[in-house]
């Protein structure tokens, strides 16, 4: 079973210093039949103005990565951490039994664009940490490279979920294949580019979910930059 959601279907918002597309209900956007898919709670593209930001707020009990892809994040908690994020870079935070932090665009002339994704952990109260993480970028091109993984090893972040996140570029008229295991879901955003997948016309920003589906074969009719969650 396989699902297309168009990029002009999700909830966007506009507040001057912020701009929002959420993929899943998400503050005052709530849909009882999207809330959720798997342990996927979030999924937020935000294009932040330069030198704004959120201030310091709690989380807790969610898994929570950050994809930047373009400008810089900063971001700081109360655990001591505070470090930059740039494109070509993620973070990812375990906010466990509590952890209060800030994030923020930290140019003063450049507009950021992240996406943020949230995902429940497989226990509560974990202990709250945080990492950064910077991927090569030249192993994208016609793969999907692990960038978060349950592991943490080979040169990925480290979840505390039964699942993975990959990114990949797909070259126009390359194709890009990935086998999903029985009970898995998948889901997948074209972040650039456009694509045949599985048989789905997408463009940028579209995203599918997927379940019980043994394949997804991306067909890229333009260069395609996607993200691909397998998870359960």
């Amino acid at each position: 079973m396989i699902k297309r959601y168009p990029a002009n279907e999700r909830n966007f918002f506009d507040i001057g210093w912020l701009r929002g597309s959420r993929s899943f209900s998400f503050g005052d956007y709530y849909d009882p039949d999207n809330a959720q898919f798997g342990v996927m709670r979030v999924c937020n593209e935000d294009e932040i103005a330069p030198g704004r930001g959120f201030g310091a707020h709690p989380h807790s009990d969610m898994e929570i990565v950050t994809i930047v892809l373009k400008g810089r994040l900063k971001h700081e908690d109360n655990l001591g951490n505070m470090e930059v994020t740039s494109a070509g870079e993620i973070q990812r935070m375990t906010a466990g039994s509590g952890i209060v932090h800030a994030e923020y665009n930290d140019s003063e002339t450049e507009e950021g664009h992240f996406l943020q994704l949230w995902f429940m952990p497989r226990e509560r109260g974990l202990t709250p940490s945080y990492e950064v993480h910077r991927y090569d970028q030249e192993k994208l091109v016609n793969a999907f490279l692990p960038i978060v993984t349950p592991e943490g090893t080979n040169g990925t972040a480290m979840i505390h979920q039964d699942m993975s996140i990959h990114l990949g570029r797909v070259e126009a008229g390359k194709r890009l294949y990935y086998s999903q295991k029985a009970g898995r879901r998948v889901f997948l955003m074209l972040i650039e580019g456009a694509a045949d997948v599985n048989n789905l016309d997408m463009v940028a920003k579209d995203s599918l979910r997927a379940e019980f589906e043994p394949e997804i074969l991306i067909k890229a009719k333009e260069d395609t930059f996607v993200m691909l969650i397998d998870m359960p």
